[in-house]
């Protein structure tokens, strides 16, 4: 999570939580000419619906009018991390303990830059999946490019 990622974070976390939601995840991000901010939300009694988005988009957005935390134009988007959510964090990859995950990394790792597999252990610096092999295979969270939680997969 980048230093602008945090300070937002901090600013959104109170809003969402105010109205019965989770903050999964904040990312700002820019994609062609334009800057985006997305607000990831989630709940443990309810799925995430339009209405919900909408509610939290329109509370976020007037803190940021006030605040004015960035500078640049952006784009503000609200959304569920849905069933295949991203696992950008730490607590993201221990959350998901026990669920089957691809893995994307910069290097090579065991003469792979793509693994699946459910995620078996985490700590600050590694994670662990157990492959469809039965082969636990650690690799460094700093050489992850990206992760998400696959739902459904074949056995």
């Amino acid at each position: 999570m980048t230093k602008t990622e945090k300070e937002l974070e901090v600013l959104v976390k109170p809003i969402v939580e105010q109205l019965g939601y989770q903050l999964y995840d904040v990312e700002y991000v820019k994609e062609g000419s334009e800057w985006f901010l997305r607000v990831f939300i989630d709940s443990l009694e309810k799925t995430i619906d339009l209405d919900d988005c909408e509610k939290v988009s329109n509370l976020v957005s007037d803190m940021l009018d006030k605040k004015d935390p960035i500078a640049t134009s952006y784009n503000l988007e609200v959304s569920s991390c849905g069933l295949e959510r991203h696992l950008r964090e730490v607590k993201h990859f221990e959350a998901a303990i026990g669920k089957k995950i691809e893995l994307k990394l910069y290097t090579q790792c065991e003469g792979s830059k793509l693994f699946i597999g459910e995620i078996v252990k985490v700590n600050d610096e590694t994670i662990t999946i157990l492959d469809d092999n039965g082969n636990e295979i650690t690799i460094d969270l700093s050489n992850v490019s990206s992760a998400k939680i696959l739902f459904n997969w074949e056995e």
